[in-house]
């Protein structure tokens, strides 16, 4: 499970404007017509292209917990792509992002600072540049990792520097032991 990769998609997920098909049938009608051939989904989701035709006549209504699961997944992935841009450009452009975590955060600082690591619960409104970076790193399959450090660096810019009107000699922000992560558009 990839926590912030899963996380931003989320928050794009609830911009749509229409509920993604539910039942079995209807997801595999979805993906038939989004891919073009029975042949096609069935290789996607790893499964016979007869269970394929199956499941769009109808003849098979429930479908194994990984094989609903990955189903879903596919679906949700492919759902109202132009609503999907829509999102994330506002979010980018003009609204940017809001992130609400309770993690263990740190940074590193001069000598003399309190810098120990401690829980924190935040809400922070990210301004659009963080959430283009987040949004574009993402796209271009970025590591779990990678989205972590970019989230950190964003925090400390916009929550610990405050835009640069304090802590201006702080050079890194430790974001570990997450409990909770959120984010909304």
């Amino acid at each position: 499970m990839s926590l912030f990769g899963d996380g931003l998609e989320a928050a794009v997920q609830r911009a749509f404007t229409r509920p993604a098909p539910k039942s079995a049938g209807a997801q595999m009608r979805y993906l038939v017509k989004q891919l073009k051939s029975t042949k096609a989904v069935a290789q996607m989701l790893r499964i016979s292209q007869r269970t394929v035709e199956r499941y769009v006549k109808d003849q098979i209504k429930k479908p194994r917990a990984e094989l609903a699961a990955r189903l879903e997944r596919e679906v949700k992935k492919r759902w109202q792509p132009q609503i999907r841009a829509k999102a994330r450009e506002k979010a980018a452009t003009t609204g940017g992002i809001v992130i609400d975590t309770r993690a263990r955060m740190g940074y590193t600082a001069p000598i003399g600072a309190t810098d120990q690591d401690r829980i924190r619960h935040l809400t922070v409104a990210l301004p659009p540049q963080y959430a283009a970076r987040l949004f574009e790193a993402q796209e271009q399959g970025a590591t779990e990792q990678r989205l972590q450090e970019l989230t950190a660096e964003a925090l400390k810019e916009v929550y610990f520097q405050d835009g640069g009107r304090r802590a201006g000699s702080l050079e890194e922000v430790r974001f570990t032991d997450i409990e909770h992560l959120e984010f909304d558009l």
